[in-house]
């Protein structure tokens, strides 16, 4: 067998905070057909809610031994210290994984990571199947990357200057950039004029061509996702970024904290407060878990700006602390302590 066919194929899953990503890996869990596949989770914020909801899945042909969590720094800052110790975990695993799924955070910049492919001590082992972006349409219909970024769509209209300025912006462009694969997420929030506007965002951000899919729920085929046997690492230095004369970037301007609470008696209360709490503190994300009185499931909760879902993910265990947990990201200069009074009600 040649290095090419023995190299275990890796795709990467890039996104802005709140887009899909974990919900579209969620669903290639659920649908892999058999096929062995291992999760690299690239956190950001204080607690891996997003590594915990994969292994909320279950599912056998991704055990939870097969799910890694990196949640000390954005991935493609940390490509040295972070990805290649969880390349060698999973590499080892027996039976041989068959595909990696990479999930970077929302901050990630792909770039950096497919160039890590290159490295001696990686080359030989993996490959790059694809980069795949997952953005939020009904945002882009909107005119924003995320969820609730009216006022930056705002200031950005009005003054050109910001294009490249915005950290936000540039982040959703970059990994637009290097794109082999785009999922827009979220067409069932939106009409036909509103998926044609979210379209031509997206074709105006894409520098070559690239094939786009319209989903919804991030509902993939793991065909359509797995085996796009790209080979990015060897075209990777063709996408140019914004960021490519930068020796690294910053991603001072955002924070992220976590506000534990007790267990609760009303969910519909607790989504009404995080929806409430984002609308009028200009956060962009809230994310975690709520330990429901009473109830022996686990509620996910996950709110991109105000738009707020709930649903009961799996049993808690019983070597689990029953408590709610959340997690709060947006720019930076968040009021924590208002924040978290709003969360506590």
């Amino acid at each position: 067998m040649t290095d090419e066919l023995a190299r275990v194929p890796c795709t990467i899953v890039t996104g802005f905070l709140g887009a899909g990503k974990t919900t579209l890996i969620r669903h290639v869990l659920a649908n892999a057909n058999g096929r062995r596949l291992a999760i690299i989770v690239n956190e950001f914020g204080d607690v891996g809610i997003d590594g915990e909801i994969l292994k909320g899945c279950g599912d056998e042909t991704c055990p939870e031994e097969n799910i890694v969590e990196l949640a000390n720094g954005c991935l493609c800052c940390t490509v040295a210290d972070e990805f290649v110790p969880a390349l060698d975990v999973i590499l080892a695993l027996r039976p041989k994984v068959e595909h990696i799924v990479i999930e970077t955070s929302g901050l990630a910049l792909p770039k950096p990571l497919v160039q890590a492919f290159h490295w001696p001590s990686i080359k030989n082992r993996v490959t790059v199947d694809g980069v795949v972006a997952v953005v939020d349409g009904a945002a882009l219909a909107d005119g924003q990357v995320s969820g609730d970024m009216k006022a930056l769509a705002t200031q950005r209209a009005a003054d050109n200057a910001l294009d490249h300025d915005d950290p936000i912006e540039e982040v959703f462009q970059d990994q637009i950039a290097c794109a082999d694969l785009v999922v827009m997420n979220k067409c069932d929030l939106l009409d036909q004029s509103g998926i044609d506007k979210a379209s031509a965002s997206i074709a105006k951000a894409l520098p070559r061509a690239v094939k786009v899919v319209q989903v919804s729920n991030g509902k993939v085929d793991a065909p359509t996702l797995l085996g796009l046997n790209v080979g990015t690492e060897a075209d990777i230095e063709n996408r140019r970024t914004l960021h490519d004369d930068e020796l690294d970037h910053d991603h001072d301007d955002f924070d992220s904290f976590v506000v534990p609470l007790p267990e609760i008696d009303d969910p519909a209360a607790l989504t009404g407060l995080v929806a409430a709490t984002a609308e009028a503190t200009g956060v962009l994300r809230i994310k975690g878990f709520a330990a429901v009185r009473g109830k022996p499931m686990r509620l996910l909760v996950q709110a991109v700006g105000p738009r707020v879902t709930s649903h009961y993910d799996r049993p808690w265990a019983a070597s689990e602390k029953r408590e709610t947990r959340l997690v709060v990201i947006g720019l930076k200069g968040l009021d924590r302590a208002v924040i978290t009074r709003m969360l506590s009600g």
